[in-house]
């Protein structure tokens, strides 16, 4: 159990990277609001998980945990780094 869940997140640190830029192509192309764009990034974490099929032996399930959990981090990790978010949530 241990080594399938390390194989997972290894795979999901592999493809987060591929899920970023998706997720910037998307933002970039069309018109999104705001918080739509975790939404969009879990969809192209799920599609690059199960397009991920030639490059792993991973069961189905096991990729589309890796791909789903790319593709909040990748959003996350680019939100957190390039959006400073200045002031408070109460105003």
């Amino acid at each position: 159990m241990n080594a399938e869940l390390n194989t997972v997140l290894a795979f999901a640190s592999m493809l987060a990277v591929f899920v970023m830029a998706l997720v910037q192509l998307v933002k970039n192309s069309f018109n999104l609001p705001r918080n739509l764009v975790p939404v969009v990034g879990l969809a192209l974490g799920l599609v690059v998980g199960v397009v991920s099929y030639p490059f792993t032996n991973m069961d189905l399930i096991m990729r589309l945990w890796a791909g789903g959990l790319a593709g909040l981090s990748a959003t996350g990790l680019f939100e957190l780094a390039f959006n400073k978010r200045e002031g408070t949530t109460k105003e």
